[in-house]
């Protein structure tokens, strides 16, 4: 874990990351359509006990992430350095950001299958946080996935990064109520290590197979 506040460039992303601009239109794309649907569109409960970490010819909707971070589209370069710090050093993986995100889907369908094909949903809580209103619906989405859902109980979690992390003071009330992991602090491995289970891992990831599965036949 680092411990200089100045912004750091990400390390190279994996073979799975966002390419540049393309992530960039997508997003934008995808964010000018949410607001013709119902904002109380139901997030259906995840499927399939997908196999242990993928291989790169794995179709994406067959695997089982570890964790999917929601986060500002100013903040992809954030949440990619994240997304490597948890993979590569605590080895939580694999996992994703909203922004390698197929594509051409609505971009509801995409926080649905975030959401549900992962065992932990991260908030990424920066400045850029309150400054996109859908940023904001996708946390509340989130938490009303995990108290509707008894395997989701605790699966949503705020993380304040190192570089222009949102104040305390300026988080939500309803994000307030959980327990932020910041990466300034000390603890900050301890807790990624206790939070991270494998032994959750593997029953989300039981559930989520067994759906998918029935959707197929």
């Amino acid at each position: 874990m680092g411990s200089t506040n100045s912004r750091q460039n990400p390390p190279p992303p994996s073979d799975n990351t966002y390419e540049g601009n393309n992530v960039d239109t997508c997003q934008r794309d995808s964010k000018q359509n949410y607001e013709l649907y119902d904002l109380s569109v139901e997030i259906e409960e995840p499927s399939t006990t997908a196999s242990e970490i993928p291989n790169n010819d794995e179709d994406p909707e067959d695997v089982f992430y570890k964790f999917v971070i929601l986060h500002a589209e100013k903040d992809i370069d954030e949440a990619i350095r994240v997304q490597h710090l948890l993979q590569n050093k605590f080895c939580v993986k694999p996992g994703i950001i909203f922004a390698e995100m197929p594509c051409g889907r609505h971009v509801l369908e995409n926080l649905k299958d975030a959401v549900n094909g992962s065992a932990w949903t991260i908030i990424l809580l920066t400045e850029n946080f309150l400054s996109e209103a859908w940023v904001e619906f996708q946390s509340y989405t989130s938490l009303i996935n995990a108290l509707n859902k008894q395997h989701k109980y605790n699966s949503v979690i705020p993380v304040r990064p190192l570089n222009n992390p949102l104040p305390r003071e300026k988080t939500p009330l309803v994000l307030q109520t959980i327990n932020a992991l910041e990466e300034n602090s000390p603890a900050f491995a301890k807790q990624v290590q206790k939070l991270f289970q494998e032994s959750k891992y593997r029953q989300q990831q039981a559930i989520w197979k067994t759906e998918k599965m029935k959707e197929r036949h």
